[in-house]
Order: C-alpha cells, then sequence, then structure tokens
C-alpha cells in the first residue's frame, strides 16, 4: 500500500510551471488508442430502423437492388426517344399517353410520338429523354412542338444511379445518421444489426459536494460534474449509470470502484485524483487496478487518471468543471468510439484568426474556450470567451470551440493565425 502522505509529497500539483512525470497529450492519446479494444463482432443486437439512429453499425449493408429500381423522369414534361429531336428548326410529336409516378405507361413510344410524364414516373419503353414541358410548345392535347435544345439522356434519372445491385453502400464501425436511414429504407431495409451500447458508470469525489435540489451546508456547493457528464455521455448513446457523489474516503471510493468495475465497460470519476491529502483515486485504482497513466502536461486537466479496473476503463479526471470538459473531449469521447466499434477519426481542426490576446505558460498544450465565426469576407475568425480559469464553466456555456495553443506558444498576438478545434458531438 502507497503511503498517501509521501504519494502526494512526491507529485508535483497543478500549478507548477514545469513537471517533469507528465505526459504530452499526442502521447496520452496514443496510449488510450493502444489499450482500448473495439467490442467483439458477436456483441450486437438488431434493431428496427427508427431504434438505429446514432448506433453502431455491426455490419456492412450490401444492396440486394438498383436505386432507383427503374429509369424516371427528373422533370415535368415529355419522354422521347433523342432520336426524335431535331437538329434544325422544329418538330411537332403526338402525345400517346401519360405516365405518372406509381402510374407507368406500358403501351411505349415509337418515332414521331411521345409520352407526357411527370416527376418520378417510369421512362415509357422506346423513350431514353424528357424535355421539361416550359420548353415545349402546346399544340391543343394531343401534340406538342420541340427544338432542338434538348440532349440524350437529360432529365433522366437511370436505374441504379444511386446505387448499385451488390454495392457495399455503408461499412461497419459507422454511427448511423438521418440520412444513412432514408439510405437504407430505399433498399426496402427495415432492421439492422448494431453493436450494444457500452455501460459506463460515472461518480464525483468530494466531502464538499451537494446534490442538486438539495440545500447547501456552510462549505458546499453543487456537484455540475454529474450533469456535465450526463450531457456528453447522453450524446454517445451509452447505458449510463449515476453512481452519485462518493465522500472523501479511501474504502468508500474502493467499494465503488469495485462494485463498478462487476457490471460496467468505463468508469470514470470526476475530483480526487490530484495531490491533497483527501485525494484518494490514484491510491485505490494503484491497489486494485492498472494504472497507464497520470498526468498530462496540458490545462485544463492534468491530473488525469487512465488506467485498468479488472476489465473495465477507468478515467480518473479532475474536479475543476471545464477541466472534466476538456478531458472528456480529448480522451474519454474517442476512446468510448474506438471501445463501441466505431469509426474514428481525428477531431477537425480549422485555422482562424484571433482577435483576442492568448497567454500561456510552456510546456504544455492549452485548450482555451473561444467563439468561432466568419466574417464577411468568409474569413475564420475567434475570441477567447473572458476569464480561462478551469473552474469558470460559463466559458464552455458560451464557446464554440476550443483555441489550441501548443506546448512551446506562450504570447499570441491578436490578429495572428490560430488552432481551433470546432465542438462537436460529445458536447
Amino acid at each position: 500500500m502507497i503511503d498517501n502522505d509521501i504519494l502526494h509529497l512526491s507529485r508535483p500539483g497543478c500549478s507548477d510551471e514545469h513537471d517533469p512525470t507528465a505526459i504530452t497529450v499526442d502521447v496520452a492519446q496514443q496510449s488510450i488508442i493502444d489499450c482500448v479494444k473495439p467490442l467483439a463482432s458477436t456483441e450486437q443486437e438488431r434493431l428496427p430502423l427508427r431504434q438505429s439512429i446514432d448506433r453502431v453499425l455491426a455490419e456492412d449493408i450490401i444492396a440486394e437492388m438498383n436505386v432507383p429500381p427503374y429509369d424516371n423522369s427528373a422533370m415535368d414534361g415529355f419522354a422521347l426517344h433523342a432520336d426524335g429531336i431535331p437538329q434544325n428548326g422544329t418538330v411537332t410529336l403526338k402525345v400517346v399517353g401519360n405516365s405518372f409516378a406509381g402510374h407507368p405507361f406500358f403501351e411505349g413510344c415509337t418515332s414521331g410520338e411521345c409520352v407526357r410524364i411527370m416527376t418520378g414516373a417510369v421512362i415509357p419503353a422506346g423513350c431514353n429523354t424528357v424535355i421539361p414541358q416550359e420548353h415545349v410548345e402546346l399544340l391543343g392535347a394531343e401534340s406538342i412542338r420541340i427544338d432542338g435544345r434538348a440532349r440524350l439522356g437529360e432529365n433522366v434519372r437511370f436505374v441504379g444511379e444511386d446505387i448499385r445491385l451488390g454495392q457495399t453502400v455503408l461499412t461497419c464501425g459507422r454511427r448511423l445518421t438521418a440520412a444513412d436511414l432514408g439510405l437504407l429504407s430505399s433498399l426496402g431495409i427495415n432492421n439492422v444489426a448494431v453493436m450494444r451500447r457500452l455501460r459506463v458508470a460515472f461518480f464525483s469525489t468530494g466531502d464538499e459536494l451537494q446534490t442538486v435540489g438539495e440545500a447547501l451546508q456552510p462549505g458546499q456547493i453543487y456537484d455540475s460534474n454529474r450533469y456535465t457528464l450526463f450531457g456528453m455521455l447522453s450524446r454517445q448513446h451509452c447505458d449510463i449509470t449515476d453512481l452519485g457523489v462518493i465522500g472523501d474516503d479511501p474504502m468508500q471510493v474502493r467499494n465503488t470502484l469495485q462494485l463498478a468495475a462487476k457490471s460496467h465497460d468505463v468508469i470514470i470519476s470526476s475530483g480526487g485524483v490530484s495531490v491533497g491529502k483527501a485525494d484518494y483515486i490514484y491510491q485505490v485504482l494503484n491497489e486494485l487496478g492498472d494504472i497507464i497513466f497520470w498526468k498530462v502536461a496540458m490545462k485544463p486537466g492534468r491530473p488525469l487518471t487512465f488506467g485498468r479496473l479488472q476489465q473495465a476503463l477507468f478515467f480518473g479526471l479532475p474536479g475543476n468543471p471545464v477541466a472534466v470538459m476538456v478531458s472528456f473531449s480529448q480522451f474519454v469521447q474517442p476512446a468510448l468510439q474506438r471501445f463501441g466499434g466505431e469509426i474514428t477519426r481525428p477531431p477537425l481542426i480549422l485555422r482562424a484568426v484571433t482577435s483576442s490576446l492568448l497567454r500561456k505558460r510552456a510546456g504544455r498544450t492549452e485548450y482555451q474556450r473561444g467563439i468561432l465565426s466568419q466574417a464577411s469576407d468568409g474569413e475564420l475568425t475567434v475570441c477567447k470567451t473572458g476569464e480561462q480559469g478551469s473552474g469558470i464553466l460559463r466559458s464552455m456555456s458560451q464557446a464554440n470551440c476550443f483555441i489550441v495553443l501548443t506546448a512551446d506558444q506562450t504570447r499570441v498576438e491578436a490578429g495572428s493565425t490560430v488552432i481551433v478545434q470546432p465542438f462537436a458531438s460529445w458536447l
């Protein structure tokens, strides 16, 4: 068992300018990727299409039909064979029938003839071009006059133009969007196999924390971290267990972690990972599981613990509200996506001109909160959201991006170009 007095005395604190034991953000992210193994393909369920939105696809979708399944019109107009389009002048065509969406014209069309057609209707036999109705001259109910402006194949949606029979249209690991549901329904698919939801437990630590709805006692504050964690985890579509507030008691922390590890894939705590004498997360995890790393050279969020507890991943996030959200976005969300079988991609990075003077210490990556906007000339601009302290949750509520300052930067003048990371689906 680690002597807690020695432990907290030997570790640099959050306010220290340099911490040689802290790893870089890139190293921490790679360590997580190396440690997290996706769910097995057998851990899936089959759901009706409408229930599968935002779930992770557990199979490739192979088209068993063409979309569209037949040639159809993209316009209201007249269908004909392109051979009937005059090279010069005009020509008169006989209207031999009508083709409406859902009501095809089955008799076909020959030279000198055309068929009145509506958008989405089947192209009649013998036709391969549609002339919009505003490009023809009506000569009574049974004939039209056309000129030579039309071309072969114009305004026709050809069979298989969208999706071809046998084509892989969606791949395993894709998180299904509203457009995907429409795509699947166009193929006649009414249910899909998706990966099961990850089971995630979370809790806050600290004797000073009070649950929202209860009266504050002297020295107490309301626990906001469980609410932000709930919101961010809900966006990841996990099965969530809120374990509440755990007091500053190593035995209570131990019992909570052991119980959670029995039935969850991921455990997330907030608070109790720093160097204080009442911070027990590191100590207990070190006794019960494996610590992969502790402390990242970043602000906010340096005291971040990542490890394993039995079969569960463990994230010990800092207690400061902004640090919780920054740490979640950079480390927890990518891990959940990989663990849940989702195809992961690096976050979107943009460049914008800052209208704010930005300052930081060298040696650590800093995530300042910013408001990204577009100027009238199309240039992206960003300004910081006032005070950037890790306890100022308002700075996150007002922001729509992170301004990412690299380890070697210390002062960035207004008018300089900076890296920004727009908030995505985690927020």
